[in-house]
C-alpha cells in the first residue's frame, strides 16, 4: 500500500508541475482530483492455472463467476482504502474545447464464487480432466482482493450541460477513455497451497466512463460515474511458479465527490 501512495504522490506532483508549465504560457485549465467508492459486476471468465517447474499441473476453468466485495460496512471503523474506491487526477484544458487527460487508480475485488460447478480441462499430475467439476475452496480458491487494481491515464472530454447565470452552480458531463496495467495481489488456494500476493504488474487493462459531474462553487463536486473495462490478465502469482490467466469485463457503478483547481 505505501507503494500506490507513493506512486500516487508522483503522480499528483506531476500533473501539478505539467499544469503550472501550462499556465505559465497562459494555456489555463482546471486540475481535479477525485476519490469514490463503487460496486462492480462481472462478466462469465475461463481461468488458465499451470505450474509445470515446481509442480505438475496445467488446467483450465470454463465460464468461472465472480463477484466483488464492497466492504462498506466498514467505512468508518477501518482505513478509508479497505472498501473499493478509485482516485483520478486530472487536468482540464481551458482552450481545447474541454479534453484533458488523468491518471486514476481503481481498486476492485474479484472473487471467483466457491462451491459453483465448472467444466475443467487439462491435466493434473499426469491425471487428465474433461468432465464438468464441483470446484470446493479445498481444490482451488481464487481470488484478486487487494485488489483488482486499474492503474490508468486515460484522455478526457468534458461538456457544460447546464451552468447557473452566477456561476456557482454547473452540471458537467465526462467522457473518458483509456489504458494502463493491472497490478493486483491475487490470494490463491490451489490443491492446499496457498499464496497471498505479492503486488505485482499480471497483465492490462482498457477502459471507457461516462461520469455527470455537479460542480458547486467552482471548487467542489458531486459526481456519478459508469465505467466499463477490459482486463487482461497475463500472468496472475499463484504458488511457488503457478500462475493464472484470464480475461473478463468489469462494469463498476461509482459514486464520487472532488475538488476543482482553476488555474
Amino acid at each position: 500500500m505505501m507503494r500506490f501512495f507513493t506512486l500516487a504522490a508522483m503522480l499528483c506532483l506531476s500533473v501539478g508541475a505539467f499544469a503550472q508549465e501550462l499556465s505559465s504560457t497562459s494555456t489555463r485549465g482546471t486540475l481535479y482530483f477525485t476519490w469514490g467508492y463503487h460496486r462492480d459486476t462481472y462478466t462469465k471468465s475461463n481461468i488458465h492455472f499451470k505450474d509445470s517447474q515446481t509442480d505438475d499441473y496445467d488446467f483450465k476453468f470454463y465460464n468461472a463467476k465472480a463477484h466483488d466485495r464492497a466492504d462498506m460496512h466498514s467505512l468508518f471503523s477501518t482505513p478509508l482504502t479497505i472498501p473499493q474506491y478509485v482516485i483520478n487526477v486530472g487536468y482540464i484544458f481551458k482552450d481545447r474545447k474541454g479534453w484533458g487527460f488523468e491518471f486514476s487508480w481503481d481498486h476492485l475485488k474479484y472473487i471467483v464464487n466457491d462451491n459453483q460447478m465448472m467444466h475443467m480441462t487439462g491435466m493434473i499430475h499426469e491425471n487428465l480432466y474433461n468432465k464438468d467439476t464441483l470446484v470446493t475452496p479445498g481444490f482451488v480458491h481464487f481470488e484478486h482482493t487487494n485488489g483488482n487494481n486499474y492503474m490508468m491515464a486515460s484522455a478526457v472530454r468534458q461538456l457544460t450541460l447546464i451552468k447557473s447565470v452566477n456561476g456557482n452552480h454547473q452540471l458537467n458531463t465526462l467522457f473518458k477513455a483509456g489504458g494502463g496495467i493491472l497490478y493486483p495481489k491475487t490470494d490463491s488456494y490451489i490443491m492446499g497451497k496457498h499464496n497471498d500476493g505479492p503486488f505485482q504488474f499480471s497483465g492490462y487493462v482498457i477502459g471507457v466512463s461516462a461520469n455527470l459531474r455537479y460542480v458547486i462553487y467552482k471548487y467542489f463536486y458531486l459526481e456519478g460515474s459508469l465505467k466499463g473495462s477490459f482486463a487482461d490478465y497475463t500472468h496472475a502469482k499463484l504458488y511457488e511458479k503457478g500462475y493464472a490467466q484470464q480475461t473478463f469485463f468489469s462494469l463498476q457503478a461509482i459514486g464520487s465527490a472532488g475538488i476543482s483547481i482553476p488555474l
